[in-house]
């Protein structure tokens, strides 16, 4: 029993001495593994003390199972089919044949348990493994799974990597984590674990794996007998990995640490950033948020690329009258221009691109963010800190004595920040800041909630703007789709437009993940604040009555924008569902 707790290296490690008279060899193996990480396989291949078939013999030998060679082998496309190329790379198993109910796979190593149940519950098959060398493998890699063309989502300055190979091989000098100030932390006194060699290269996968795959988040998650890690990949939550439940307070330790966290402190929440540089001079952001559970602490990164920060307006996804009437109520010099929507749904790039657009060397624009996610030159950005009293309303109230042109507030969540950015909006000032509303309309009535009198609102809006993210179909596998005609018109789709375009939705591909989607869309609703809405405030119209007027005076509400992208094949009836409410009095 004592062999089977073993690590699958210490075992492996231990078989080749003692078929090997090689020691000497061996020994330089168990160094070369302990210094920097590689294999001792591979170690002993790089010294000349087996050949690569030699290795695979010798494996098949100690696993009893058969060593083959796959050039011998000409593998049927619907086998090919049953396991995406990710998968065959992460795991370096590819499968051969297809018997009953058993797929026989081809491994560089056949120890790997995980891969063959992780093979097991992504194909439904029983598993039968033959060991393969190395290159034998990665021509059959070439043949069979030919690299895909890159995605414009892709970055090419990220390294590729399986799991085999960050487990075993990780090069250490590949993720700088970057301290922004001086850390007199003594890390001898933390956890031994949370500095362990395999912790520290599990979590760089779990932190590089999620950039590679265009995440926004990741979810640390740790339950009674178990825990998962799942990325947010275009809006929607999957499930990546299980990683042993033993490491699970060593992965939050040394996620605490790179934070600079307290590793001591299980009971409260906590929040901090990570940075890390990449290559090619490239730097990632990582806000973190870790939060006492039931049983044990829960872990969120989001992720902050500001490579990836679209700051041109015209490429947001506006129509052409929305981006005009945005520019408009941004190029006033005095007046409020308000962005509403959930958490996620883009609020903060819309708000950035705007200052980025006002953003020259005669204002002075000023910043109260909680948190600040994205550093911009020539704008004076504040960081809030509640338990020292510098709140959003403490903030404004400091930004009116620095001579400001224009100020952002990162959200109006209560009166009192309420009052001051109207306040400043009326003395010459453009405030722009977020709300959290469902819709543009419904915006005037959560600040005459919040106690702002009717005049004060419409004396100081210019414009309030909803939004949502929408996944966009995958170009690569999109296929039309036939949809009756009752399903569209209850979309809200104008019985004279059916017929005139085609629904689309993605097939599904190793590009996408099987998921038919590749990236986010905005669908955006502009309501600037004509003098018919003034009106009906000033009356106490209701949210409906101020929606239809404002439709009656050109407003594109957020379903009529999302079925126009629709109706262009760009995302699918699910996405304008998921994301938009019916136009309905």
């Amino acid at each position: 029993m004592a062999n089977q707790d073993k690590p699958k290296s210490n075992r492996r490690r231990s078989l080749l001495v003692r078929e090997s008279a090689l020691s000497t060899h061996v020994q330089k193996a168990q160094e070369d593994k302990k210094q920097r990480g590689t294999r001792t396989g591979k170690s002993l291949l790089k010294q000349g003390a087996y050949d690569e078939s030699e290795l695979a013999n010798f494996l098949s030998k100690q696993y009893k199972v058969p060593a083959v060679n796959l050039d011998d082998f000409e593998i049927e496309d619907d086998v090919l089919k049953l396991i995406p190329r990710d998968i065959v790379m992460k795991h370096q198993a590819i499968p051969l044949s297809r018997v009953a109910n058993s797929l026989i796979v081809g491994m560089v190593d056949p120890s790997n348990i995980f891969a063959i149940d992780d093979l097991k519950f992504i194909t439904g098959y029983n598993i039968d493994v033959v060991v393969t060398t190395e290159s034998s493998f990665e021509a059959a890699l070439d043949k069979y799974y030919p690299q895909p063309e890159q995605s414009s989502g892709h970055d090419d300055s990220l390294p590729e990597f399986t799991m085999e190979d960050l487990m075993d091989e990780f090069e250490e000098d590949e993720v700088d984590y970057v301290d922004d100030e001086n850390d007199n932390t003594n890390i001898f006194d933390l956890e031994k674990s949370a500095e362990d060699a395999p912790v520290v290269k599990l979590v760089n996968l779990i932190l590089l794996d999620a950039i590679r795959k265009g995440a926004s988040d990741i979810h640390v998650e740790i339950y009674e007998k178990e825990m998962r890690v799942r990325y947010r990949v275009d809006g929607v939550l999957y499930e990546v990995m299980k990683p042993p439940f033993k490491l699970r307070h060593a992965i939050t330790s040394r996620l605490k640490i790179m934070s600079q966290l307290d590793i001591a402190e299980r009971r409260l929440p906590q929040d901090g950033r990570i940075k890390l540089k990449l290559g090619k001079g490239r730097e990632m952001d990582f806000r973190v948020s870790v939060l006492p559970t039931l049983f044990g602490e829960k872990t969120v990164l989001r992720l902050l690329d500001k490579s990836n920060l679209q700051l041109d307006m015209t490429k947001l996804g506006f129509f052409p009258q929305q981006i005009t009437d945005f520019q408009d109520a941004i190029g006033r010099p005095f007046g409020m221009v308000l962005v509403t929507g959930p958490t996620g749904s883009g609020k903060t790039t819309t708000l950035y691109s705007a200052m980025s657009d006002l953003n020259k060397p005669g204002v002075n624009i000023s910043t109260a963010e909680d948190p600040v996610e994205f550093n911009l030159m020539g704008i004076n950005q504040v960081q809030q800190h509640d338990d020292i009293g510098l709140n959003f309303a403490a903030t404004l109230r400091s930004f009116l004595r620095q001579d400001p042109d224009i100020i952002m507030v990162g959200e109006i969540r209560d009166f009192e920040t309420a009052e001051i950015a109207i306040k400043a909006a009326l003395t010459g000032h453009l405030v722009l800041s977020t709300l959290h509303t469902n819709d543009a309309p419904s915006t005037v009535n959560r600040l005459l909630n919040m106690g702002i009198e009717p005049f004060l609102v419409t004396a100081a809006t210019n414009l309030i703007l909803a939004q949502r993210l929408g996944r966009r179909i995958h170009g690569d596998c999109s296929r039309v789709i036939d949809v009756d005609r009752e399903t569209l018109l209850e979309l809200g789709i104008p019985e004279e437009e059916i017929g005139t375009f085609d629904v689309k939705e993605g097939a599904g591909c190793d590009i996408c993940s099987g998921m038919g989607y590749k990236g986010r869309m905005a669908f955006y609703e502009v309501m600037p604040m004509y003098d018919g809405l003034k009106d009906m405030v000033l009356s106490g119209a209701s949210n409906m009555e101020l929606k239809a007027t404002a439709m009656q005076l050109g407003m594109y509400t957020l379903r009529m924008s999302a079925l126009a992208r629709l109706k262009e094949g760009f995302t699918t009836i699910a996405e304008v569902v998921r994301n938009t409410a019916p136009d309905k009095f």
